[in-house]
């Protein structure tokens, strides 16, 4: 389908989307396109200091889930059970962060890069979106350590649980961390994808759960879930800065090729052939 008919369908399709979730209908694959589409939009026109501000809040938010994850290590033990339980903790940042509607840097491998397939262009303002969430993600997330590891605020037990987090986090190999998080980008996109097709909050609550724990489950690798843990490890002196560095680019990396290339590509494609 060329692309100047697949632009006016998702125009069309994109006005009575609203209308398909009201009426509770299954929404097809090319109107959810067209409501990512609508929500890049505004995303790439907002101001860098409200996508700053918004990033940092995500990067911060995004700590409950280590610190929830931590705090059930502490007190339920990492073996059998236990660490089922423990995964089960897991999804709390990513519902926090996306119901809130902040910024998370994985989410935005979905929104902006779909507008730019379908309008071939957007491409600096979509780098610009990048930069600074990936940027302010990962400023939330260090303040999210320095409060953890830096002050009384949590129990001796809970900050070396968290601090032993992060440390086996950033001690996996180059080649394990990037392709761990193109399947922890593959699924984090997915779930931008689906939410944006869902019809109430309570539905979304149960996207985001059961995919992020499958994430958490599968020790995927996610450049901004796991930025607060690693942090912590660095800012306790368990790991050098540079450990942290080492562990965030494969992550990034492989979060975008999961996002873009097993998500926003092959739903683009999708659509394409409606």
């Amino acid at each position: 389908m060329p692309i100047r008919r697949i632009g006016k369908n998702l125009a069309r399709e994109g006005d009575g989307a609203s209308q398909v979730q009201q009426e509770l209908e299954r929404p097809t694959a090319i109107q959810i396109y067209a409501q990512v589409a609508k929500n890049a939009r505004q995303e790439l026109g907002r101001p860098a200091r409200s996508l700053a501000i918004s990033g940092f809040a995500g990067g911060i938010t995004m700590g409950l889930t280590g610190l929830a994850t931590a705090i059930a290590r502490a007190e339920l033990g990492t073996g059998g059970p236990a660490q089922f339980i423990t995964n089960l903790l897991y999804p709390v940042g990513f519902i926090a962060v996306i119901l809130g509607r902040a910024q998370l840097f994985t989410e935005n491998t979905l929104y902006p890069v779909a507008l730019v397939l379908t309008e071939r262009r957007h491409y600096l303002a979509t780098l610009r979106l990048w930069a600074i969430v990936l940027v302010c993600n990962c400023l939330g997330a260090l303040a999210f350590a320095a409060l953890a590891v830096r002050t009384d605020a949590l129990q001796p037990k809970y900050v070396e649980s968290l601090v032993a987090l992060g440390t086996e986090i950033a001690n996996h190999s180059l080649s394990t961390i990037f392709w761990s998080a193109i399947i922890g980008g593959w699924i984090i996109a997915l779930v931008a994808w689906l939410v944006s097709g869902s019809h109430s909050i309570s539905g979304s609550v149960l996207l985001i759960w059961l995919l992020a724990f499958i994430v958490g489950l599968g020790h995927f690798a996610h450049c901004i879930a796991s930025s607060g843990e690693v942090l912590s490890a660095v800012l306790h002196h368990r790991l050098p800065a540079t450990s942290y560095l080492r562990w965030l680019w494969p992550a990034v990396l492989g979060n975008i090729v999961g996002g873009v290339g097993l998500v926003t590509l092959l739903e683009y494609g999708q659509t394409a052939e409606e």
